[in-house]
């Protein structure tokens, strides 16, 4: 696949760590049991069955968890929170990623907001078109102890159209010259003291996001849980906030079963979408080298199209996410605890 991606350190990373991650563990990991809880809301937990614990530590900017599970295999936790399982991140990757990059006639360049783990670049580098991606991680340790332990993203590491980039996203979006067809937001989930609500609001996609963006452009983020019950937490005011910097906006929706919810997707441009079943289908195998496990035309067509009691909150919803007015899914970042 080509020499090993070139890594840049742009800003001071502390490698101090601290107890909240060991608390977190004792709060929802115990040894006799084994198992695991995550706390989805007040009133409500997930927990699955694990073998071990790879593992767990503070950096400067979020608690980060790696276990063993006994049915999604490697699972990565970030603040408490379900980030990526083995057994099913295909489907929450391709959602993400392919969208995007088959609505563009000719996507080139692509950079990634966030995605430590690899797995979205990985996706990206299937299509053939590709020159560049650059993956912009804020966490150093995320990164490293991806690239250590998810061994199904070795080779997109070593991929020499990857570029690393351990920055903060909007700090490296305004200090880059260059333009790119597709950015993507592979970040968290906006919770209170977390690194990186700021880059769901408003005036990041305004100000900064969209002048990075060449003519055809087209931005994707993921926006969080979008099931009957969730759906009102993020999901709605991220779609529309990106509804007032952009002139064509789509939403889609997908089942993961390792978020035990109908996970949601954003994707915008100011020209407008063409999605034909047959005409992605051909596509897919024109442009990309590998196998998708989950996308197809059909597949793409019908998550963007959403149950009623869905539809009809993104057609009301009025808030628009800024710094000020935040909306958060429940849970806290290591920021909120200091």
């Amino acid at each position: 696949m080509g020499e090993a991606a070139e890594m840049f350190y742009s800003n001071g990373f502390s490698k101090t760590h601290h107890d909240s991650s060991d608390q977190i563990l004792s709060n929802r990991y115990h040894e006799n049991s084994s198992w695991f809880e995550e706390e989805i809301d007040v009133d409500l937990k997930w927990s699955f069955a694990i073998n071990s614990v790879l593992h767990k530590g503070t950096s400067e900017y979020q608690d980060i968890v790696l276990l063993d599970t006994k049915r999604f295999g490697k699972v990565l936790v970030i603040d408490g929170k379900m980030q990526s399982a083995e057994a099913d991140e295909f489907i929450y990757h391709e959602c993400l990623i392919h969208p995007a990059l088959l609505c563009h006639p000719n996507p080139k360049t692509m950079f990634i907001m966030g995605g430590g783990e690899g797995s979205a670049a990985r996706e990206a580098l299937k299509h053939t078109s590709m020159d560049k991606v650059v993956m912009c991680d804020i966490d150093q340790e995320v990164v490293d102890f991806c690239r250590r332990y998810l061994t199904a993203n070795k080779q997109a590491f070593c991929n020499k159209r990857l570029h690393l980039v351990i920055n903060d996203a909007k700090a490296e979006l305004e200090q880059r010259n260059e333009k790119f067809d597709i950015i993507v937001g592979d970040l968290a989930d906006p919770v209170e003291g977390g690194p990186c609500f700021q880059l769901y609001t408003k005036s990041f996609y305004d100000q900064i996001l969209k002048p990075k963006l060449n003519h055809n452009g087209i931005f994707v983020t993921q926006a969080g849980p979008a099931g009957v019950f969730t759906h009102k937490e993020v999901f709605s005011s991220i779609y529309n906030t990106i509804k007032q910097v952009f002139k064509y906006v789509l939403a889609y929706t997908a089942h993961v079963p390792s978020f035990a919810d109908t996970w949601g997707w954003v994707m915008a441009s100011d020209q407008p979408f063409f999605i034909d079943a047959e005409e992605i289908d051909h596509r897919i195998e024109k442009s990309i080298s590998g196998e998708l496990l989950y996308l197809n035309g059909a597949s793409l067509l019908s998550s963007t199209i959403l149950n009623k009691t869905v539809s009809k909150t993104l057609k009301n919803e009025t808030h628009v996410y800024t710094e000020e007015d935040a909306r958060f899914i429940h849970g806290h970042g290591v920021a909120y605890r200091v």
